[in-house]
């Protein structure tokens, strides 16, 4: 929690400055970028992250360093030939993705694009050992790392979207390769692995694909229907809402990762920590987010400030949905847990494409809010049926 806490604060000072110091169609751009990479990742990194947490925990050093070692090589790998597959395809099939014609654009995507891969089974890693403090130590670096790259790159006069992908990705592949070597994992019988990632791949793949896969969507769909310009103004306000779209699915994470190691953690109490943590700066981006969005631009509170709110209301069913989801896949109830956020996905996809070209991207915010009520509201259905039961 406080890994989430500390990246997010972190990663506001990182837009807010790029904000400040780049056009807003470099901006446009560079967020265009990053949640494309963000997209190639989550679908090739193949559900390891969940195969660490379920076959670590007790695992001899031995198969502890191969385990790992192969869930990094392999997750890199996929992330590689679907970033490629990206660049080739994406340019044709919107035009505001035309940049990754360019070679710099294309570089940047598979790089962006497997530094996130490596970073979040590294992120897993942690999490399966039980080693928060290991983790928040490596996303504070990483953190620290991006806004101090920038404010180097933008104070030498570099002005284009290139500063932020460079100072996005040289921090992770620092601090990305510096924990591989504390990690020191295995790089040998990867063909042995492989079963174990392909039951990963139907079962938890499946599941965090269409569970995080809408909220990585959106700001590619708001580009390739409106352009990067807009873009802009939706992913700064996506992403001062995301301080609130980050607790849930981190305490959902350490949920699972405790029952993983025969932990007595509770739903109720996650449920309380959730609540906690996110009831004042719910209400702080409610009631003050014209102001905080302000601070990147007065542009960006005027395009923003109504989406915000709506994404602040969605928060509370997306606590709901990302907790039920960790419950019952602690339990073994997979197939459900992909019928709820394949639900989820459907609606909030669908709704998203239909509404943005009339509505704007305040569409966005009411097709997220939707999609989420309606999982919640699956999820309290289900939850009667099984007290009446």
């Amino acid at each position: 929690m406080a890994s989430t806490v500390g990246t997010s604060a972190l990663g506001y000072l990182f837009w807010l400055l790029a904000a400040r110091q780049l056009a807003q169609p470099a901006v446009g751009t560079a967020t265009a970028l990053i949640s494309a990479g963000t997209v190639v990742s989550m679908v090739s990194n193949l559900g390891i992250g969940h195969m660490f947490i379920q076959r670590l925990p007790g695992s001899p050093p031995p198969a502890w360093s191969r385990i790992v070692g192969a869930g990094l090589t392999l997750g890199c790998v996929a992330t590689t030939v679907a970033a490629v597959a990206a660049v080739a395809l994406l340019p044709s099939l919107a035009a505001g993705f035309h940049f990754l014609a360019s070679s710099p654009g294309a570089v940047a995507l598979v790089a962006t694009a497997v530094t996130l891969t490596a970073s979040t089974l590294l992120d897993y890693v942690f999490v399966a050992r039980r080693a928060s403090h290991g983790m928040f130590w490596r996303n504070v670096a990483l953190a620290v790392g991006k806004l101090v790259v920038l404010l180097m790159l933008t104070g030498a006069g570099m002005r284009s979207w290139g500063a932020v992908l460079l100072a996005w990705v040289l921090p992770s592949i620092v601090v990305t390769a510096y924990t591989v070597v504390s990690v020191r994992p295995r790089v040998d019988r990867l063909a042995a692995e492989v079963p174990a990632v392909g039951r990963a791949l139907t079962g938890h793949h499946l599941i965090n694909l269409a569970q995080a896969g809408p909220a990585a969507l959106l700001p590619v769909l708001v580009t390739a229907r409106l352009g990067t310009d807009l873009n802009a103004h939706f992913y700064v306000a996506w992403m001062t809402a995301s301080v609130l779209f980050m607790v849930s699915p981190a305490v959902a994470s350490a949920l699972y990762a405790e029952r993983s190691n025969d932990s007595g953690a509770t739903l109720r109490r996650a449920a309380l920590v959730v609540l906690v943590v996110i009831a004042v700066p719910a209400f702080v981006l409610f009631a003050g987010g014209g102001r905080i969005l302000a601070l990147f631009s007065p542009s960006y509170a005027t395009g923003g400030q109504i989406l915000l709110q709506i994404l602040v209301l969605a928060a509370i069913p997306d606590a709901i949905t990302n907790l039920a989801v960790a419950h019952w896949r602690s339990i073994g109830r997979f197939r459900r847990c992909l019928r709820l956020n394949l639900l989820i996905a459907a609606v909030c996809l669908t709704l998203t494409w239909l509404w943005l070209p009339g509505s704007g991207i305040e569409g966005v915010g009411v097709a997220w809010l939707t999609g989420q009520g309606v999982g919640a509201l699956a999820v309290a259905v289900l939850a009667v049926r099984k007290g009446h039961s």
